[in-house]
């Protein structure tokens, strides 16, 4: 790449090698969080392309909420978990009307792999639903696979589940029955058990019960 690039006329493929050398540089100087950036002169001579192509992409990566610029002071790193640019693009993405079988497709995909988190882990991170489906007769179903999800311990596919679930025609929204504790109390008792293929079995059961459908 020569000095004379300019973002505006390049290819995405330079954006995207634009964007890479910049996390290799912010990891490979351990630049934190609130950290700040290298100047624009200085990145365009380390990276060696033009300042505009640097000034395109710095713009582009504060717009996405990557970094932010400070007038006087510099450009810093942004905490990009504070940023809603998932929960944006989600009302775009997610209101296709193709996308609806594909969104639940893959919530079941999650709710599945929270069931092979759990197999993992010791299985305490199950008490609150084990001690819910005991106790408690105030339960919707929707919060059932939710707590199987949180109980997973995997923050990333809860969150994608979360807006998954917001997005989607969702069928759990009804009291949980005496049907509904059985099924979850077997669905418990197989992951107790090591019997990670029942466990799931036991939820597609349940999950196409619900819908009143019958299992592929």
């Amino acid at each position: 790449m020569g000095k004379g690039d300019d973002m505006t006329s390049a290819s995405p493929k330079l954006f995207t090698e634009i964007v890479r050398q910049l996390r290799e540089l912010i990891e490979q100087e351990r630049i934190q969080i609130g950290g700040k950036l290298p100047s624009e002169r200085e990145l365009a001579e380390r990276l060696e392309v033009g300042r505009s192509t640097i000034r395109e992409a710095l713009r582009s990566l504060e717009l996405l909420g990557l970094i932010e610029t400070r007038r006087g002071e510099g450009t810093f790193l942004a905490d990009f978990r504070k940023h809603k640019l998932v929960e944006v693009l989600a009302t775009f993405i997610l209101k296709d009307t193709k996308s609806t079988e594909d969104i639940y497709a893959t919530r079941q995909a999650l709710e599945k792999q929270a069931i092979h988190e759990i197999m993992k882990s010791d299985f305490s991170n199950l008490s609150i639903l084990k001690n819910a489906l005991e106790v408690n007769e105030d339960i919707e179903q929707e919060w059932l696979i939710k707590e199987l999800m949180i109980a997973s311990g995997n923050r990333l596919a809860l969150k994608i589940w979360l807006l998954l679930n917001e997005y989607s025609s969702n069928p759990f929204k009804k009291p949980m029955s005496e049907e509904d504790r059985s099924y979850w109390k077997k669905l418990i008792q197989a992951v107790e058990l090591g019997d990670e293929m029942l466990a799931q079995q036991i939820l597609e059961s349940w999950q196409y019960g619900v819908k009143g459908e019958t299992p592929q």
